[in-house]
């Protein structure tokens, strides 16, 4: 990402999380791709019960509008507003405390017990470890360790 982008997102961050606050929401990404005088805004936002569609089209509007007045994006652009999916990363350590009890997908920098992916039920983080069941065998992944986790879909 070049400096223009960093400071076009560093704007919206600013208009953005007032709205998100009033409406309890979180920030949980943005992306900002320019192609010559196109634009692609995508805002991922989140809450602890999920995120519904009412919860991105108010925030569409409301920051669409600030986006406008503001003059923040040059040119013409597309403003997406979204949830992390059903499958979202987990990058920080209150997602793996908010997710306990979940199927999660995780992939480590190095082996750990001869083993680079894990795929079981997320049990704990304490300590800065990450504690997972997998076919009733208990791993503990450091999480200094872990390269990429997602949540996993449980069917």
């Amino acid at each position: 990402m070049d400096s223009f982008e960093e400071n076009i997102i560093s704007n919206i961050k600013e208009l953005l999380e007032p709205i998100l606050f009033e409406k309890r929401l979180e920030l949980f990404d943005i992306e900002f791709k320019s192609q010559g005088q196109k634009g692609v805004l995508r805002i991922f936002i989140d809450k602890d019960e999920g995120v519904t569609i009412d919860d991105c089209t108010v925030i569409s509007r409301e920051l669409g509008t600030l986006l406008e007045v503001h003059e923040v994006i040059p040119g013409s652009y597309t403003l997406e507003i979204s949830s992390p999916g059903l499958t979202r990363p987990l990058r920080k350590p209150s997602d793996y405390i908010r997710f306990k009890g979940k199927t999660v997908k995780i992939k480590t920098i190095e082996d750990i017990e001869d083993k680079k992916v894990f795929k079981g039920k997320l049990l704990d983080f304490i300590d800065e470890t990450v504690s997972l069941q997998i076919n009733g065998t208990h791993y503990l992944i450091p999480y200094n360790k872990i390269e990429k986790a997602n949540l996993e879909l449980d069917f």
